[in-house]
């Protein structure tokens, strides 16, 4: 079933349920404020346009990357992975003072479409039922649409695909998510999120400081979101290998974020920090606990190769 799921996602157009959490900002001031807390110019966006922003600490660490759809002159959707949905509304909240803004979370769920077949599906009204915004996805050469609303529906003729072959096509293309790639630890340009979720030519945004002394310095950080490919190894090593430590030469140098199966590759794959002087390709070892059911303390060492992303 995967197999077909995959190929769905990778080649057609296949369904998955995403777990988004949402938030409306609204009110007189709501545009300004957002602009003075998320790194992109949410101003410069159209009614309908929708862009990923950093939301980041007074420090420049990240406590989330959103999605901010502007939907009206004064009302804007913000997304998230979730779970972390109370913890934006909380980081924004903590700054709105003396404005006009409102935030209010929303009981939205997101069906998203994946593959170069994907499109904004609608009726003569241009919309589905249960879908409030449409935001187009891209990353890494994956392409496709996200439906979020109370009750979006999958589209007929779209094949429903799993979580799991999502994931194989989440970690080959090196998609990072809140919780296993990005945390309150995350400097956004060691996950190479700049490009798309940092405007440098609008006005100041907290935690602008280190975001702009790291660009004028060509973004050298000390670690680097990679790829690991683990070959010779079955399906069954995919959840053996999350968390394990990453070893070069002798040292750690990173941990394992997440793994999936990899249809393409035919082997697990697998997404983690390592350090800048691991230059892709390069062999390392995985330290890998033994799975819980085993009394023991001791860990088995398995090769994996480092490389660039994505994989596929």
């Amino acid at each position: 079933m995967i197999l077909e799921d995959y190929d769905q996602l990778r080649t057609g157009c296949g369904a998955v349920l995403l777990g988004r959490d949402v938030l409306r900002v609204s009110g007189a001031d709501a545009v300004e404020y957002l602009q003075g807390q998320l790194s992109q110019d949410v101003a410069a966006l159209e009614v309908g346009e929708s862009a990923d922003a950093l939301i980041l600490t007074p420090q420049g660490k990240l406590d989330a990357l959103v999605r901010v759809t502007r939907t009206g002159a004064d009302e804007l959707i913000v997304d998230v992975d979730a779970g972390f949905g109370p913890a934006v509304v909380t980081r924004l909240t903590r700054f709105k003072l003396r404005v006009k803004v409102d935030l209010e979370p929303l009981d939205w769920r997101c069906v998203a479409l994946r593959g170069p077949r994907s499109s904004a599906p609608g009726g003569a009204d241009g919309a589905l039922p249960g879908t409030s915004v449409t935001a187009t996805f891209s990353w890494n050469g994956v392409s496709g649409v996200d439906l979020l609303g109370e009750a979006p529906e999958i589209p007929e003729g779209v094949r429903p695909c799993s979580v799991e072959a999502w994931e194989s096509v989440r970690v080959e293309a090196g998609i990072p998510v809140m919780g296993a790639e990005l945390d309150e630890r995350t400097i956004a340009a060691e996950a190479d999120l700049l490009d798309r979720s940092v405007s440098f030519t609008k006005g100041c945004y907290t935690g602008q400081e280190l975001v702009a002394r790291l660009d004028a310095r060509g973004n050298r950080v000390v670690r680097h979101l990679r790829g690991l490919v683990v070959a010779g190894l079955d399906a069954d090593a995919v959840g053996v290998i999350r968390g394990s430590e990453i070893v070069f030469e002798g040292k750690a140098v990173g941990t394992v974020t997440s793994s999936a199966w990899s249809p393409t590759l035919g082997c697990p794959v697998a997404l983690g920090y390592v350090h800048r002087t691991v230059v892709p390709p390069s062999t390392v070892e995985l330290r890998v606990a033994r799975p819980a059911t085993d009394d023991t303390d001791t860990a088995t060492t398995l090769s994996a190769e480092v490389r660039p992303l994505p994989l596929v």
